[in-house]
């Protein structure tokens, strides 16, 4: 079965214009909410459709301007022979270079043969067919896909018609697995008047009353009835035609009851039996809908997510980390607006992106993407930004921002992926502590692709940073959140141990009593908490933010306070 090459489309609901070249197997749709992914996908199915009209409105219209006609044009290759026949497309066919995606006005040796579908609207809102030829328009010759030829490129849509493929009617996946011989129509008009006439038998005696007056009133008028009329289904009334057959369980309950991901996972995987190794085109918005975890993968499975040979030829939309973590980089593409325009970028291009996919799925999903260094940095964050939340302020989550974890390990991690995520229109922030130097040409190539960081002052991990900028009072009370998470003997005992005996937990809390906390005793409890990993877990972090740091921090270093304005700022640009 053919294949899309090259989707364009102009003016199209919230598409101006996108030009994009698909992969052969699945392609995955990931981006921000309202970027345009689903659209996308009734822009193929607009084209493609086996259908004889559609509701067009004017705000299928970009920006709602009909003076703009909304053109799509779908170049399709791996054209089944009917495609190529010269007699009925001759003047239509062209050629595609998938080296530089150029496409030929007429077919040349060594490129493949295409042929190139579009759909326009105007005003009067009518859509019309045709194929697309520069040698046949000049001829003046114009022409549509046959409707056969329709039938057989149209894709499957798994989302707002499951039903129509839980049936016999025409262009389901059940009339695609079933003999082209099998004609249901003579099978079909008998059923109709044995129903017609079962009815009537039926109902002679409960409508016996009615009967006798209607009979006795028509012979009295001279109306021919007959020996009698009778009270049988109206033949136009009962018209059993595509769609009455349809599949039912063993109880008789028709499938089109099940929940939505049942039939979506059951009709992938007719869609797979009906074409076997010939790809078929398959449409499926929000792919998680309906389905647990466990059969979301099944699904995809289904769909070739892990066949090598790409069985259909898949375009999916998702908002799912449990997706985006199953499929390969390279079936992934991130849809972005930019200047007027919609771009699709091919996740699979960065290295970096497919551990991202696997590691941390929900950071392909948002605008913004803080890249932390470790759960530490995480826990500050969001622990932050929930206090600044229930404080009025918007919080990071409103804005499409995320901080995740890179996983630690060297510092120029979190920009090696920032600047692959960069590349890809994501905006991307580093949150990296300066205990370890950090190599200068990692942090010059994340800000070139416009990334930015905040990077702690030198020979500071983020607990350094905490002791050293906080105030006495927030000392204090990270102190006291040790104690309470490790116990007063286990925290005064690393202390004791670290310094060599020159400092006591005892010595510390009465020498803040008397000269508040100086330099040498905050760089001793940064060192402290560092290496004892007094507060090594997200969630810990993230209270202390939210009832220590937080509260503080008007309090706080200066130099601290800028790097969070900036940090926070930066996030809530877009």
């Amino acid at each position: 079965m053919a294949r899309i090459r090259k989707l364009e489309i102009r003016n199209f609901r919230s598409v101006s214009t996108l030009d994009w070249f698909p992969a052969p197997g699945l392609n995955c749709l990931i981006g921000a909410g309202d970027s345009g992914k689903s659209t996308i996908l009734d822009a193929i199915d607009l084209c493609l459709g086996a259908r004889r009209s559609v509701a067009i409105s004017d705000i299928d219209f970009h920006d709602l301007d009909v003076t703009q006609p909304i053109s799509i044009t779908v170049t399709l290759g791996a054209l089944p022979e009917a495609l190529q026949n010269l007699d009925t497309y001759g003047d239509f066919l062209r050629c595609y270079n998938p080296d530089n995606g150029v496409i030929g006005e007429e077919p040349e040796h060594g490129l493949e043969t295409v042929l190139s579908v579009n759909v326009t609207v105007g005003a009067d809102l009518e859509p019309v067919w045709t194929l697309v030829s520069a040698q046949a328009q000049a001829a003046g010759i114009e022409r549509g896909l046959r409707w056969s030829d329709r039938l057989a490129v149209a894709p499957a849509r798994l989302g707002n018609y499951l039903n129509a493929h839980l049936g016999w009617t025409r262009g389901s996946v059940l009339n695609r697995l079933s003999d082209d011989a099998v004609q249901l129509g003579p099978q079909l008009a008998l059923a109709a008047r044995q129903a017609r006439a079962s009815f009537g038998q039926a109902a002679s005696e409960p409508l016996r009353q009615a009967l006798d007056v209607v009979n006795a009133t028509a012979r009295s008028l001279g109306i021919p009835v007959g020996q009698g009329a009778q009270a049988l289904l109206d033949a136009h009334s009962v018209s059993i035609g595509d769609g009455a057959v349809a599949l039912h369980n063993e109880a008789g309950v028709p499938l089109r009851s099940l929940g939505t991901g049942s039939a979506r996972l059951l009709i992938a995987g007719l869609q797979r039996a009906a074409f076997g190794d010939q790809s078929g085109i398959v449409l499926v918005d929000e792919v998680e809908t309906g389905l647990e975890p466990h059969r979301l993968q099944r699904l995809l499975i289904s769909l070739g997510a892990k066949d090598a040979a790409e069985p259909l030829q898949g375009f999916l939309t998702t908002h799912s980390p449990v997706a985006v973590r199953e499929l390969n980089a390279k079936q992934l593409w991130v849809v972005r607006q930019e200047g007027g325009r919609h771009v699709t970028r091919p996740a699979g291009q960065h290295d970096e992106i497919q551990g991202a996919a696997r590691a941390t799925p929900e950071a392909l999903l948002a605008k913004t993407v803080i890249l932390c260094e470790g759960a530490s940095e995480v826990g500050l964050v969001r622990g932050l930004d929930m206090y600044w939340s229930e404080h009025n302020h918007p919080s990071l989550l409103s804005a499409g921002a995320i901080a995740v974890s890179v996983g630690g390990g060297s510092p120029e991690k979190g920009f090696h992926r920032g600047q692959a995520l960069s590349a890809l229109g994501y905006q991307t922030i580093v949150l990296v502590d300066n205990d370890k130097p950090t190599d200068p040409a990692a942090i010059a190539a994340h800000q070139a692709v416009g990334g930015r960081h905040v990077q702690w002052e030198a020979g500071r991990a983020t607990e350094h940073e905490l002791f050293l900028s906080l105030d006495d009072n927030g000392i204090d009370a990270l102190i006291a959140r040790a104690i309470e998470l490790h116990g007063q003997e286990s925290v005064a005992d690393s202390i004791r141990t670290l310094s060599g005996g020159a400092f006591t937990l005892d010595g510390i809390q009465l020498g803040a009593l008397l000269d508040g906390h100086q330099p040498n005793v905050r760089q001793l409890l940064g060192d402290v908490a560092h290496k004892s990993r007094w507060f090594k877990q997200q969630g810990i972090f993230e209270d202390i933010a939210r009832e220590i740091v937080g509260p503080g921090f008007a309090q706080a270093s200066p130099s601290f306070r800028q790097h969070m304005s900036n940090l926070f700022g930066w996030a809530h640009e877009r």
